[in-house]
C-alpha cells in the first residue's frame, strides 16, 4: 500500500484566495492602497488559519471609456509599482493592455477560467454595487466572483459597467463603527435580485466553487422537488450553479477621494505657479515636493499621494504639471 503522504490529494495545494480592486489608477493614490490593504489585513488571519494562499491585487484597465484620453498605461503601471513597493499588494495586468472598452463581466469570466478552483473576490463601493443593473451584465458578476462591497457613499454618476468601476473614486477608512440600521440600509441598496446572496461574514466568500457545488449537490440529492439531474454541475466553475457568488457588505463608513480630484489639484498648482516669475516658480516647486515627502498639511496632495509616485509625476511632467518643467 502506498504511503498516504504521497497521495495526489495531499499534494494538491489548497485553493487560493484572490481579491481584485479594479480601476484606471490615474494616478494611483493612498486611498487605493488603503482599501486593498484593508481587505488583505482582514483576510490574512483567515487565510493563514485555512492554510490558503492570499493574493490581493490592483487591476488597472487600459483607459477609462468616459475620457477622451488617459495617461499612458506604462506610466500608470510604473506608478502602481512604486505605490505597492514594500507592500503585499500585487498588480494584475489582465486589462491593462487590452483595447478599450473592457467590461468587468468579461474580466471576471476570464479570471474564473484562469482560477476555476480558487475563491475570487471583486472589490467595489456601494455606489457601484447599487447600480449593477446598469452595467453590462452587471447582475451576472456573481455568477463568477464574490463581491466585497465597501460602504462608500458619493454622488458619482452611474456608468454602464465598463471596467472603470471604483477606479476613479476610491476610499479610505474613517472608523470601524456601523449601527444595525446602517447595515440594513446598505443591504437594501443592492438590486433586489442580489439581496438573497448577502452574507454577514467574509468567510462565506472563501468557500471554493467546487466545494459549493458539492454541498449544493448533496442538498439537492435529498430534495424530491429537484428533477434536473444536471443541476448543479460540479464540473462547471460558474458560481451560479453553486448558489451563486456571495456578497459581503463591509459596513465601516468610508470617505471618497477621486483621482479626478487629484488631477484637478495638480492642474490648480500648475496654474498658480505658472503665473509666478521663474525664480519663485522654482521655489514653489521645491516646496510642494517637500510637502509631499514630509506629508504636511500645507499641500492637500500630501495626504493622498505616495512621495515616490508624486516625484514620478514631476519627473515625467504628467497631469499638466508644467511648473516642474
Amino acid at each position: 500500500m502506498p504511503n498516504t503522504s504521497n497521495s495526489p490529494q495531499e499534494k494538491t495545494p489548497a485553493p487560493a484566495i484572490r481579491a481584485y480592486l479594479g480601476g484606471s489608477f490615474d494616478p494611483v493614490h493612498n486611498g487605493h492602497l488603503e482599501v486593498a490593504m484593508s481587505v488583505y489585513q482582514h483576510l490574512l488571519p483567515i487565510a493563514t488559519q485555512l492554510q490558503r494562499a492570499l493574493h490581493v491585487s490592483l487591476l488597472p484597465n487600459a483607459r477609462s471609456p468616459f475620457k477622451t484620453q488617459s495617461t499612458d498605461p506604462n506610466h500608470r503601471l510604473n506608478m502602481l509599482k512604486l505605490a505597492t513597493e514594500n507592500t503585499p499588494i500585487q498588480i494584475n495586468e489582465l486589462e491593462l493592455w487590452q483595447a478599450p472598452p473592457v467590461y468587468t463581466i468579461d474580466s471576471v469570466r476570464t479570471l474564473r477560467q484562469q482560477y476555476p478552483n480558487d475563491s475570487l473576490i471583486f472589490i467595489m463601493g456601494m455606489d457601484s454595487a447599487h447600480s449593477l443593473d446598469k452595467w453590462k451584465d452587471g447582475l451576472r458578476l456573481t455568477d463568477h466572483v464574490n463581491l466585497w462591497v465597501f460602504n462608500r457613499q458619493s454622488s458619482t454618476d452611474v456608468s454602464d459597467g465598463i471596467s472603470e468601476k471604483f477606479s476613479d473614486s476610491i476610499i479610505s477608512s474613517k472608523n470601524n463603527t456601523a449601527t444595525t440600521e446602517d447595515v440594513n440600509f446598505l443591504k437594501s441598496q443592492l438590486p433586489l435580485s442580489l439581496q438573497p446572496h448577502i452574507t454577514d461574514s467574509p468567510i462565506e466568500l472563501l468557500v471554493p466553487p467546487t466545494q459549493r457545488s458539492l454541498d449544493s449537490s448533496n442538498s439537492n440529492s435529498t430534495n424530491p422537488n429537484n428533477t434536473d439531474p444536471t443541476s448543479p454541475d460540479t464540473n462547471n466553475t460558474d458560481l451560479k450553479n453553486a448558489n451563486r457568488g456571495r456578497i459581503y457588505i463591509d459596513a465601516r463608513p468610508i470617505t471618497a477621494v477621486s483621482s479626478t480630484q487629484i488631477r484637478e489639484q495638480l492642474q490648480k498648482l500648475d496654474d498658480q505657479t505658472n503665473k509666478m516669475p521663474v525664480a519663485e516658480r522654482q521655489i514653489a516647486s521645491i516646496a510642494s515636493i517637500n510637502d509631499i515627502i514630509s506629508n504636511t498639511e500645507s499641500n492637500p496632495l500630501a495626504k493622498w499621494l505616495n512621495p515616490a509616485v508624486y516625484q514620478y509625476i514631476i519627473a515625467h511632467q504628467l497631469y499638466s504639471a508644467a511648473q516642474f518643467r
